[in-house]
Parts: C-alpha cells; sequence; structure tokens
C-alpha cells in the first residue's frame, strides 16, 4: 500500500506542477513573446531530459519486458515519432500559449482537460467506438464548456477557441503517442519531441517577434519553470510513477492538473471566477473523471500526455 501511494503522489506532484505552469505561462506572455516563450522551454524541457535518459536506462536494465526492441526498425520508429509528437506539441502549445493572452489560467485548465474526452471520440476513425458513459461525459463536458465560455454575448472568446484548438492538437499528440510509445524508449522520445517543438516555435518566433537575450533572461523564472519543472520533471516523474499505478487511476490523478491551473491562477494571480464559472468548471472536471471510468471490457494501457 505504500509502495503504491508513494508512486500516486509522484504523479499528484507531476499535475501540481503541469497545473502550476499556466501561471508561468501566463506571465511569460508578459515578457516575451508566446512563441519564443514556447521555443526556449521547449529547448531547455529537451536539454533537461538528455542526462535522465541514461539514469531510466539503468532502472529498466533489470525489466526486460519495459524495454523498448533494438535495432534499425526501433531507431527510425524513435525519430518518426519524435518528430511527428513534436510538431503536434510545437502546434498544440503554441495555440496554448495564444489563448492565454485572453484567458484566465484557471479557464486554459480546463478547456485545455477537454483533451480527455476528445481522445476517445476521434478513436472513432479508427474504428474504436466509445461505449455510453463516454458520450454521456461528452454531452456534460459540453455544457460545463458553455458556462465556463459564455460572457452573454458570443459563447466563445477568441481565447477560448484558440484553446480548443489546442486541447484538439494534444488529443492527435497522445494517440500518436499511443501509437509510438510501445515501440521506443519513452524519455528519449520525449527528448527528441521537445527539440522538435522549440525548433517549429522558433520559426514564427524569428518571423512575427523580435526575441532578444535580455528578454528572455528577464523572463528566466517562468521559463526555467516550464522549461525545466514542467516539461523535465514532471515528464520524468510521470514516466517513472505510471510503471507502478494502474493506468486508470494514473490518467484520473493526473487530470487534477485542470483543478490546480484555477487555483494557482486564484492564488498567485488572483484570477477568481464567478458562480457560473465555477459550475462550468465542475461539470467539466466530472466529465473528465467519467470518460476515465474503467469500463467492463478490458481496454488498452492509455498514454498520458
Amino acid at each position: 500500500m505504500k509502495h503504491s501511494l508513494k508512486y500516486t503522489f509522484m504523479l499528484a506532484l507531476t499535475a501540481f506542477i503541469w497545473g502550476g505552469a499556466f501561471v508561468a505561462q501566463s506571465v511569460g506572455n508578459d515578457v516575451l513573446g508566446p512563441f519564443t516563450f514556447n521555443s526556449v522551454r521547449s529547448l531547455i524541457g529537451g536539454a533537461v531530459l538528455l542526462p535522465a535518459i541514461p539514469l531510466l536506462g539503468r532502472l529498466n536494465s533489470g525489466n526486460e519486458t519495459e524495454t523498448p526492441e533494438t535495432g534499425a526498425s526501433s531507431s527510425r520508429s524513435l525519430w518518426l515519432g519524435g518528430i511527428c509528437c513534436g510538431l503536434l506539441l510545437g502546434l498544440a502549445s503554441s495555440f496554448q500559449q495564444l489563448g492565454l493572452l485572453y484567458a484566465s489560467v484557471g479557464k486554459a485548465g480546463f478547456i485545455t482537460a477537454m483533451y480527455i474526452v476528445i481522445v476517445p471520440l476521434l478513436g472513432l476513425f479508427v474504428r474504436k467506438s466509445p461505449g455510453l458513459r463516454v458520450w454521456a461525459a461528452v454531452a456534460i463536458a459540453v455544457g460545463g464548456l458553455y458556462l465556463l465560455c459564455w460572457n452573454g454575448g458570443e459563447a466563445l472568446g477568441a481565447g477560448d477557441g484558440l484553446l480548443l484548438v489546442c486541447s484538439l492538437l494534444f488529443s492527435l499528440h497522445i494517440l500518436v503517442i499511443d501509437h509510438f510509445s510501445p515501440l521506443v524508449d519513452g524519455v528519449k522520445l520525449s527528448c527528441i519531441q521537445f527539440f522538435t517543438a522549440g525548433i517549429v516555435c522558433a520559426v514564427p518566433a524569428l518571423l512575427f517577434e523580435s526575441p532578444t537575450l535580455s528578454a528572455v533572461l528577464n523572463g528566466w523564472a517562468p521559463i526555467l519553470y516550464a522549461g525545466v519543472l514542467s516539461c523535465g520533471v514532471a515528464y520524468t516523474l510521470q514516466v517513472v510513477a505510471q510503471r507502478h499505478v494502474d493506468p486508470t487511476i494514473a490518467s484520473l490523478v493526473l487530470s487534477l492538473e485542470s483543478v490546480f491551473s484555477v487555483l494557482a491562477g486564484w492564488v498567485i494571480l488572483q484570477q477568481s471566477l464567478i458562480p457560473r464559472e465555477l459550475t462550468g468548471c465542475g461539470l467539466m472536471f466530472a466529465a473528465i473523471i467519467l470518460a476515465q471510468l474503467p469500463s467492463k471490457a478490458p481496454a488498452g494501457k492509455p498514454k498520458a500526455a
């Protein structure tokens, strides 16, 4: 029991770090352009994961069942998967960062968390039909999203629309990870995807923004949090902990990211939500939990973002 609780706590810490990252991203928008911020944080995240590769390799050395296959085919899958994941991650994080220019961190956290509901819907395109429970979760999430975003005028603002696109892209990102992660080393895959995402975001940063070293240095705190803690530390915690925790419980714990984003925005940035928006958050969180409840039929192991 103590062994299980330790790894469950590691996943909760991961969700806590990811929830706080929305504050770092919001603050980062005040000192850097959104593309510049994402490029720098992604490159730092990839650099932080480099020393984790041999470390986790030694941890896996005694468990051959968890070690991916080696060889030329595995190498091709690693690079193809890392680049595909990096492209999607770069696009998704860019839409998220742009959305944070208009939306509070709490709202951004909950709308982004819609990927947990969108993923099973996208499964329809690969003939994986979700059950009635998932459809019910979708209906609840749509109702919660309406309450969260509706402002008496347009149902969706500019920031809300950008965050919905971000959530869709993160859903595709999860499906790509689901395909490649059984074939390759997870930390190596993530390392490649972070470097790829950094390059993807650097292109519009150089074209549409004016990144300077002084601006990067002025935003060192949110950049380091988003790069070192959110990308590097949190991902490593997730990789280690999910080997020892039931995947359904792991997904539920990680979905607390949306709750922590609201709390972080309230405590650090004093961003409050009105009762209608809090009701929307509650409905969306209920939908997230409902979508992750175990079904009667055995299912494959889900992959967290």
